[in-house]
């Protein structure tokens, strides 16, 4: 079996044991080492891992990671959510569709504030799911419309998958933040005016009862919200400004940026008496399960980048691409489009780490800021399909009701998975998108 052959076996071999259950990180480093080890012996297989091992996560850039996980946690503990999806239902009241407009827009202030889709689909299954239902909207629509947003969380600035791409791919995580604003307002854009189109022209789909009966139990069941509207907005723009302000005008590194959000969230919670030392202790656990949890992979796809060194795998497929001849635009559909199959597989991180250190070797120079928006872009639409669907399971399962199924979650989210990929479309044939605010 040749050297090449050996790389390609071993990354169908990660891939099947990640589907049986395997975590991610065990199952790459397995293969890394295996690969290695056939390639050139036992002993150079021990010494090349155990030195990306330690060379992977010895370096400052990652100290951004616990500091935004951070922030995110402090976020969600200091009520901010509740508090964006209240006054954007309250600015959308009477508007057809009005409830999942104001979903879209408190899950893109909220994304702005976390940087995890899992967070904003878990928050808002509690916040809005509720209230929706009992403005008469249809349960299809109401999970759909959470689960379908939830993916702003991943694209809006600060995002997790933008700072993993960022050290896979080398590049700046700060350019990267900024590169995802405008994608990230055109998608929840683009989600609004959909549903206002649903509402206006498929009012079924949106709505369990007539528009008009929905008018009438919003009169009669309007939300108290209490406080002033600036008193509400006030920390949710206090966060936001602080990090992407002090990232776009220069002021401050993304470490330094997420830990100046961390405090300023946490600040916020201490004014509202929203924190108890227990609840400050689970925050300061979590966030060192899931710095450990995205230190660990990031360790096997150093180890995994390294075996596709070492066998040439990206090497002599790079031949082959410039030998067939292949178009730029046929190389990019093909890549965008075997990120969205993976991801009726696998989870987001998994696709990042398996695909994106391989197709930077493959994949003629480009802008790879642009590149970064498209694949994070492409890599969440795997959130919303069938089977793996993270998102749609979060959902279903923080929602905790027997007459809305897992089914009825795929169903609803359908409409923002076909806007997502026109949105990704748009993205790919105009890069200047992606890249106006740099």
């Amino acid at each position: 079996m040749s050297d090449a052959a050996i790389g390609l076996t071993c990354i169908v071999v990660s891939i099947f044991l990640i589907q049986t259950g395997m975590h991610i990180a065990i199952s790459l480093m397995l293969l890394s080492f295996v690969g290695i080890w056939l390639v050139r012996g036992w002993n150079v297989a021990g010494a090349m891992l155990s030195r990306s091992a330690y060379d992977s996560i010895a370096v400052d850039a990652l100290a951004v990671i616990p500091l935004f996980v951070l922030m995110g946690l402090l976020v969600a503990g200091a009520g901010i959510g509740r508090d964006t999806f209240d006054l954007a239902s309250r600015g959308m009241r009477g508007v057809r569709g009005g409830l999942g407009m104001a979903t879209v827009g408190a899950n893109a202030v909220f994304a702005a504030c976390t940087g995890t889709s899992i967070a904003s689909a878990s928050v808002f299954t509690r916040i809005a799911i509720p209230e929706m239902l009992r403005y008469g909207y249809s349960p299809r629509f109401a999970v759909g419309c959470v689960a379908g947003s939830s993916v702003l969380g991943m694209l809006i600035p600060p995002s997790l998958l933008f700072i993993v791409y960022g050290i896979i791919a080398q590049v700046s995580i700060g350019h990267l933040f900024i590169a995802g604003v405008l994608p990230g307002l055109f998608l929840a854009v683009a989600y609004i005016g959909m549903i206002w189109a649903m509402a206006r022209y498929s009012e079924r789909r949106v709505y369990a009862t007539s528009y008009g009966d929905a008018q009438e139990i919003e009169r009669t069941n309007s939300l108290q919200i209490t406080g002033s509207l600036i008193s509400r907005l006030t920390p949710v723009f206090f966060i936001v400004g602080v990090v992407l302000g002090g990232i776009y005008a220069g002021f401050f590194t993304p470490n330094q940026a997420g830990a100046v959000g961390a405090a300023a969230a946490f600040l916020v919670g201490l004014y509202r008496r929203l924190f108890t030392p227990k609840g400050l202790l689970d925050i300061a656990l979590e966030t060192g399960r899931v710095t450990a949890a995205i230190l660990f992979l990031l360790m096997a796809a150093q180890m995994y980048s390294q075996m596709l060194t070492v066998t040439g795998l990206p090497e002599d497929l790079a031949r082959w691409v410039e030998q067939s001849k292949l178009s730029f635009p046929l190389l990019i559909s093909g890549y965008l489009l075997l990120i969205i199959i993976m991801g009726c597989f696998l989870d987001s991180l998994s696709i990042m780490l398996i695909v994106v250190p391989f197709a930077l070797e493959i994949i003629p120079k480009t802008d790879l800021i642009w590149f970064g928006v498209i694949t994070v872009v492409a890599v969440e639409i795997g959130l919303l399909t069938p089977p793996f669907g993270v998102a749609c399971f979060v959902t279903h399962s923080n929602l905790q009701r027997k007459d809305i199924t897992l089914n009825d979650v795929f169903a609803g989210t359908l409409p923002f998975t076909i806007m997502m990929f026109i949105v990704l479309v748009i993205l790919t044939l105009f890069p200047k998108i992606s890249t106006a605010l740099l």
